[in-house]
């Protein structure tokens, strides 16, 4: 490389970096605890109740996707749900000693694992009242 290229290359660099400098320090003032005409559409709302909690609790702050180290990748609509059905699992003693994780399948559906066992529908899940917080967790979603 030539002396030439190097400076170019160098000034490129700094010029890049001071275009990120505003954008990042933007960033980082925008409040998600409260609703704006300037955060982007997909901002706007809030995460369940449930999901605010679990990503605070996590000191994560808030996030619209609260997905742990060790769990199934899914959607941020799925973690969402699971944040709810957990919340929910935790009143009932013998709910809340099984494991629960949400994962979206290879073709987009929704895998719901308990105790490391894979359903694919909320009818198929091994216990009623299971089914029923995660009816009632999605009908959140769907009213």
């Amino acid at each position: 490389m030539t002396l030439t290229m190097i400076i170019v290359a160098a000034i490129a660099a700094l010029a890049v970096i001071a275009l990120l400098i505003p954008v990042l320090q933007r960033s980082n003032k925008m409040d998600l605890t409260r609703r704006s005409d300037t955060q982007p559409d997909w901002m706007r709302d809030m995460p369940p109740a449930e999901t605010v909690a679990r990503t605070l609790a996590d000191g994560e702050g808030i996030t619209v996707f609260d997905h742990e180290h060790g769990e199934r990748i899914a959607s941020p609509f799925a973690e969402q749900l699971e944040d709810i059905v957990r919340a929910q699992m935790q009143a009932d003693p013998e709910l809340a000693e099984m494991k629960i994780d949400f994962g979206t399948g290879k073709d987009q559906t929704l895998e719901i694992w308990v105790n490391e066992k894979r359903y694919h529908s909320i009818g198929a899940l091994p216990d009623e009242r299971l089914k029923k917080i995660v009816r009632a967790a999605v009908k959140r979603f769907r009213p």
